[in-house]
């Protein structure tokens, strides 16, 4: 299946997958393999990217956090 994404939706997911890989002291590359394999990115940052870029930062990483089920690092 492919995927049709606009500008500001892309540039989006790759802002929160850096974002996501600050807060998790990971690198962005392990963020995108695992948010791509619990299918975060295409069944739901695109898909709500409408409501989501309205929210901060924080706020998203932490909704992805709780989607994904993806551990924060330990500091």
């Amino acid at each position: 299946m492919e995927l049709i994404v606009s500008r500001n939706e892309f540039e989006f997911v790759v802002y929160m997958i850096h974002a996501c890989a600050n807060k998790w002291n990971r690198t962005p590359a392990d963020v995108y393999k695992q948010l791509r394999m619990n299918k975060c990115i295409t069944d739901y940052l695109i898909p709500f990217y409408d409501v989501l870029h309205t929210q901060g930062t924080s706020v998203v990483v932490s909704d992805i956090e709780q989607y994904s089920k993806f551990p924060e690092s330990s500091k």
